[in-house]
């Protein structure tokens, strides 16, 4: 048996978009791609999430955003471009990508990926 990871495949794929009312409530649930061509990215997403609160007419409420896969945080913070280097060079320093890391270690895990550094930055 190979010790290769494997990419989790569902059955049913998630819905791209499920709603749902009761009384006065609405919850509303959309997914969306974000595509990246680095290993570290920082993606601004605030317009993207303003386009849904224009497009449904949110007035009141809340928008929760989540990530589904385990080596992508979302998290708020200003999208400066000095801070975007400050975030990056910290990220890189905490977590240096070539550290012995037990994850990318065949004797110790069934990962072939090599990627223990983007699970710990997205912590």
């Amino acid at each position: 048996m190979s010790k290769s990871s494997t990419v989790t495949v569902r059955e049913t794929p998630v819905e791209a978009v499920a709603r749902a009312t009761t009384g006065g409530l609405v919850i509303h649930g959309e997914n969306f791609v974000i595509d990246t061509d680095e290993r570290l990215e920082l993606v601004d997403l605030t317009d993207r999430v303003m386009e849904y609160v224009r497009k449904f007419q949110i007035k009141e409420g809340m928008i929760t955003l989540w990530s589904m896969h385990t080596t992508c945080p979302v998290f708020i913070n200003e999208f400066q471009t000095a801070l975007l280097a400050d975030i990056r060079e910290f990220l890189e320093h905490v977590v240096a990508r070539d550290a012995e890391w037990r994850h990318n270690n065949p004797e110790q895990s069934d990962c072939d990926r090599f990627n223990a550094d983007s699970h710990l930055r997205a912590l």
